[in-house]
C-alpha cells in the first residue's frame, strides 16, 4: 500500500509543461535553421528569376530569327538605338511578372552592318537582382554568344 501512495504523490507532484530553458534551447535551435536557410533561399529565388529572363531572352531571339527570314531584317524598333522591349514590341512577346519586375530587356538590331547583328541585353533591376554578383547583366547576341559569364546559363 505505501508504493501506490508514494506514486499518487509522485504525480500530483510534477507539473507538466516546458520550462523556460527548455524554450529557449527550441528558439535558438530554430534562429540557427532559419540562418542557415534563409541565404539558400535568396539564391534560389535569383537563380529561378535568372532563369525565367534567360528563357525569355531566348525566345526574344527566336522571334528576332523568325522576323529575319520574313523581313530580310532583325527586328528593331528604332533604327538608331538600343530600346527596351518589355514596353511593347510587334514581336508579340510578353515576360512574366517575374521577368519584367526584375530585369530590363533591351534589343540593339543593327541592319546596315554585314552581317546584319542584335544584341539582347538583360539588366538586372530591383533589389533582389540587383544582388545577383555572380552574373549581373545578361546578354545574347544573334550568333548566340551569350556574354561574358557563360556559366551563368
Amino acid at each position: 500500500m505505501s508504493s501506490s501512495f508514494y506514486a499518487t504523490t509522485k504525480s500530483s507532484q510534477s507539473e507538466q509543461g516546458f520550462t523556460l530553458i527548455e524554450l529557449m534551447i527550441v528558439v535558438v535551435i530554430a534562429g540557427i535553421i532559419a540562418a542557415i536557410a534563409y541565404p539558400s533561399y535568396l539564391q534560389y529565388v535569383t537563380k529561378s528569376n535568372r532563369s525565367a529572363a534567360e528563357s525569355y531572352m531566348l525566345s526574344v531571339a527566336n522571334k528576332e530569327e523568325q522576323f529575319m527570314l520574313d523581313m530580310r531584317q532583325y527586328f528593331s524598333v528604332t533604327s538608331s538605338a538600343c530600346s527596351n522591349i518589355l514596353t511593347g514590341t510587334s514581336l508579340g512577346i510578353t515576360p512574366s511578372s517575374n521577368v519584367s519586375q526584375n530585369y530590363s530587356v533591351d534589343i540593339c538590331a543593327n541592319n546596315t552592318a554585314t552581317p546584319y547583328t542584335y544584341t539582347i541585353t538583360a539588366t538586372p533591376i530591383g533589389s533582389q537582382q540587383t544582388n545577383d554578383t555572380k552574373c549581373g547583366v545578361l546578354t545574347l547576341a544573334q550568333d548566340g554568344t551569350k556574354g561574358t559569364v557563360t556559366a551563368c546559363w
